[in-house]
Formats: structure tokens, sequence, C-alpha cells
């Protein structure tokens, strides 16, 4: 059995281990891989993972012994799955892996407006508390929680940790979904529309996966629709947001800010309009990175396997 892996170094830096994949075949680990090395590299594989690096159904023909994919991901648009379903290949993903970590990096952003650490840390230290004739000072208006309203696109697993902090915080906690479930149990929310999420919210955080339905589902039309002080966070997919119409809302002044760790193109292109756009945070798509993070991502891709190897695979995803 031969196994490959295209793109495992930001999944595996070198602080958890791929020797597990060895029991089941002859592994070659690649950090990375370029389009035109897919098909080379994988001619002879049976089983291939990936992360970011595109399965096309170019590619797939160009992998004859192909009898399963495995994802380094919750989102699989990377992989043309219905194609592997006609060839009879499962297409299997790791779900539910991120959610604590992606719900903290979603309130790290509206801390960042709410708290401003950074700039008040940096101040300090340029001099500016020790010149200052009172005990503190402030350089941005700050702000609690409490009170506040977040608006929550998409409500799965994330989206509703994300709801379990905010109620932490006493915020009240508007959500739209396509799958509105039970929720009595939760004080001070509601299911609202798109519109009313839009002119009600003071952050708006969203959780919703990349369809034909959702893509630029963020657009300057919703955001017209927005507070002016509302801040916009984005740990979803980057295309959710139309980028262009994001930055003019922000350097016009038609919303306050945003908090992104997700863009349309990964990396970004040097004259992408958001990397300069006012009150704008960009993270380099680090919300699953942490340690712990991956190693539950690893031990999902091991159940992956183990499914797999007993004839009854899981988290199958076409």
């Amino acid at each position: 059995m031969k196994i490959v892996i295209l793109d495992g170094f930001t999944t595996n830096p070198g602080d958890l281990s791929w020797d597990w994949l060895r029991e089941y075949g002859e592994l070659t680990v690649y950090d990375r891989t370029k389009k035109e090395e897919i098909i080379p590299r994988c001619k002879d594989a049976e089983i291939v993972i990936t992360n970011k690096t595109p399965l096309t159904r170019t590619e797939i023909d160009g992998m004859p012994h192909l009898r399963f994919v495995a994802l380094l991901s919750t989102g699989y648009n990377i992989a043309d799955g219905a194609y592997l379903r006609e060839k009879g290949i499962p297409l299997c993903n790791i779900p539910a892996y991120s959610t604590n970590a992606v719900a903290q990096l979603v309130f790290s952003f509206i801390m960042a407006f709410t708290n401003a650490v950074a700039l008040h840390s940096d101040a300090v230290h340029d001099g500016e508390w020790a010149a200052c004739p009172d005990f503190c000072f402030w350089k941005t208006p700050l702000a609690e929680l409490q009170g506040k309203t977040l608006g929550v696109v998409g409500f799965g697993k994330i989206g509703q940790k994300v709801a379990d902090i905010a109620a932490a915080f006493d915020m009240r906690i508007l959500a739209v979904s396509g799958h509105e479930t039970d929720q009595t149990a939760r004080k001070n929310f509601r299911w609202v529309d798109m519109d009313t999420l839009a002119r009600e919210s003071d952050f708006i955080t969203l959780h919703c996966p990349l369809t034909a339905a959702t893509e630029g589902l963020v657009n300057a039309e919703f955001l017209s629709k927005c507070k002016k002080t509302a801040v916009l966070i984005n740990t979803s997919r980057g295309p959710v947001v139309d980028g262009q119409a994001l930055a003019d809302a922000l350097n016009s002044g038609q919303i306050a800010g945003a908090g992104l760790d997700v863009l349309c193109v990964e990396p970004p292109r040097a004259d992408d309009p958001l990397l300069h756009a006012k009150n704008c945070l960009i993270t380099p798509h680090v919300a699953w990175a942490g340690f712990e993070t991956r190693a539950r991502l690893m031990s999902i891709l091991k159940e992956n396997f183990a499914a797999f190897f007993r004839g009854e695979p899981i988290h199958v995803v076409n």
C-alpha cells in the first residue's frame, strides 16, 4: 500500500509524528506540492492525504490505483468529491476537531476591539504611561461585552460554542442557519434572517461552510445594512466575504472593524485590498494551529484510517 501526503508541513511541522502511518504501507511525506507535481508524486499511490492541495478530476484521473482520499481538514471542497464517489473512492474529512480553538480566536478578535490590549501595552512600553499625569489613560474607546449583540451566521458546533461563550459575557445572540434547531434553553437568543442580523448586531461572526449559496454572502448590500459600529469576524472560509466590498466598507466607515483568519486567496496577493484596509486585523489562517488542536486532528485521522482498513469508512463527505 503506497501512501502519499501532499502537504504535511502545516499540520505537522515537526512536533507530531507520521510514523504510525507506516503500519499501513509505504509512506512518502511532502511538505508542499505544486499543482504540476501532484500526478507525478501520486501516480502509484493508493491512498492520498491532502489539506489544501487540490484534487480535481484531472489529478484523480492521473492516480489509477487510488482507493482512499484522507483530508487533513474539515472543509472538503478542495477535492472533487462527486467524481471520487463515481469511482467508488471515499473522501473522509476531520470533523469537529477545532471547535474550541476557532471559538477562542473569535473572542481574541472581539477582545482586540473592545480592550485593545496590544495597543495599550505598546503605549506603556513606549513610555506614555510613565509620562502620564494621571494614574491611567486610554488611546481608544473601550467597551464591555455585556448587553452587546452577537450575530452568528451558521449555527453548527462552532457557532454554538461561540454562542456559549457569548452567553457567559451576558451578550444577546442572534443566529442564522439553514437548519434551525431547538435553542429554547438559551437565554437572550433569537433566530433571525440576515437582514435583521445585519441591522442589530454589534459583532457578526461567520461559521457557515463555503457553498454556492454562501459564496459572497457578506457583500456590499449586506454591509450597507450593518451598524457603523459593527465588527465583522470571519474564521470560516475567505470567499464567504466579498473582500473588495469589505475593504470599501472599512475604509469608508460603513462598519467599524474586521477580524479575519481567512481570505479569498491564501496566501494573499500583495494587492489584496484587505491588507491595507482600516481597522482590519488579519491572522494567517491559524485558528486550527494550536498544538492540541493539531494533535486532535491527527487522532481523528488515525480513526479514519482504522475504519477504512476495517472496510467501514467513517466521516465520509462524498
